[in-house]
């Protein structure tokens, strides 16, 4: 007999933003943009936690143009965190490019980085390095335990709201006031 897997919602393009009963400290107010997610596992980038290092220097390091760029660079999650991924709008061709939705681009290529340094790489964009993993089924019983709240992502919030107004911003597109979130059960 075998047992057929049941479809997941899918969550790609959408924001994983952490409540405040998740206990792992390395999400802690975290907003993730999810650019995979199927019934072998997910994967994301944390979009409003910048390392102490800016693009500048990551181009510098990599013997690039560009180390004038004082730009954060995120940690986009506890998975490879020496790998780097740009999301960007759609547009020009870069190498090792993959589709998250027709208006956003997940590129893990050296060349989008040189087209940055240059000042010909995309209008927007955010570089992250390492990335947020899920296996199979690992993400949906997170969810069943309220460790995540979900939803539709938002390119605003994504290219042009500040860092550190991201984590709001996430949970006012679901209607909640995070001055009305607690992080404790209690009793009236």
């Amino acid at each position: 007999m075998t047992v057929s897997k049941h479809s997941v919602q899918n969550l790609v393009h959408h924001f994983l933003v952490a409540s405040p009963y998740l206990a792992d400290p390395r999400f802690r107010g975290a907003v993730i943009y999810m650019c995979e997610h199927s019934d072998d596992g997910a994967l994301g980038l944390v979009i409003n936690h910048p390392l102490d290092i800016h693009l500048g220097e990551v181009l510098e390091q990599l013997d690039l143009h560009g180390g004038e760029l004082d730009l954060p660079v995120f940690s986009g999650g506890p998975v490879q965190p020496e790998r780097g991924f740009v999301l960007h709008p759609a547009g020009s061709g870069w190498l090792n490019t993959t589709k998250v939705t027709d208006d956003v681009l997940l590129t893990t290529s050296r060349d989008i980085l040189e087209g940055i340094g240059r000042g010909e790489g995309p209008e927007q964009f955010l570089v992250a390095l390492g990335y947020s993993g899920w296996g199979e089924g690992q993400l949906e019983a997170e969810l069943g335990s309220n460790a995540w709240l979900t939803c539709p992502a938002n390119t605003d919030i994504l290219f042009r709201t500040p860092w550190n107004e991201r984590y709001q911003a996430a949970l006012a597109l679901m209607g909640i006031d995070l001055n009305q979130l607690s992080e404790s059960v209690g009793h009236a």
